[in-house]
């Protein structure tokens, strides 16, 4: 069954003012696909890159990639959802909306006590975060990891994760002491505020010369 959804479109490349709030009629999902409604949708610079045409997408343009809602329908060859459950998602574009069709395998179930809102906004960064720490280059317990930019979004979670799950000795390099804060609380060991001083020498003098 067709739905009609509201969704945050984009006709030319521009700053805020180019989104407009539409209505369009979605189709039932198709074979592998899920209709959500949307709860919560992730906000990230991406969006303004392709939004200002820094990233090149056809038009409109349907704003937002990443999001969180509970399915409500399942087309054909869906087994592994059900009506109801909550999920996330990313990399996808149309989450500024409503409701999306979204691919039933770019759907990841969101655990008990997790929040729509947080599951939205963890999805994009903790990706870049997680494969920062396990595919890039796999840390292990005990190595030094510089991490710049550590109060930041996927700075919080990569010292969440390189810091507190790996156990690695974390260095976060920050802008002013409140982040430095934000960054010892996320598992960063030390945290150099680089306006008041240089983060190479003081990596060299932390970590005995770069070892």
């Amino acid at each position: 069954m067709a739905i009609t959804a509201r969704v945050v479109r984009a006709h030319k490349t521009g700053g805020p003012e180019v989104m407009q709030l539409e209505e369009v009629q979605l189709p039932a999902p198709g074979q592998g696909q899920a209709l959500v409604r949307i709860e919560s949708s992730g906000v990230n610079f991406i969006d303004i890159y392709q939004r200002g045409g820094q990233y090149q997408l056809p038009l409109p343009l349907a704003m937002g990639v990443e999001g969180a809602g509970v399915v409500e329908q399942m087309g054909p060859g869906v087994t592994e959802l059900r009506t109801g459950q909550r999920v996330a998602w990313t990399n996808l574009n149309g989450t500024y909306a409503t409701h999306a069709i979204v691919p039933a395998d770019r759907l990841v179930p969101v655990p008990e006590g997790v929040s729509a809102k947080l599951a939205a906004a963890v999805m994009l960064q903790g990706m870049t975060a997680h494969y920062l720490s396990y595919d890039t280059y796999p840390l292990k317990r005990g190595e030094w990891c510089v991490i710049h930019a550590a109060a930041g979004g996927v700075g919080l979670l990569f010292c969440q994760i390189a810091g507190k799950r790996i156990g690695a000795r974390v260095i976060g390099t920050v802008g002013n002491e409140e982040k430095a804060t934000l960054a010892r609380k996320a598992g960063a060991q030390e945290a150099i505020v680089y306006t008041k001083t240089d983060f190479e020498p003081e990596v060299k003098r932390l970590t005995g010369g770069g070892r």
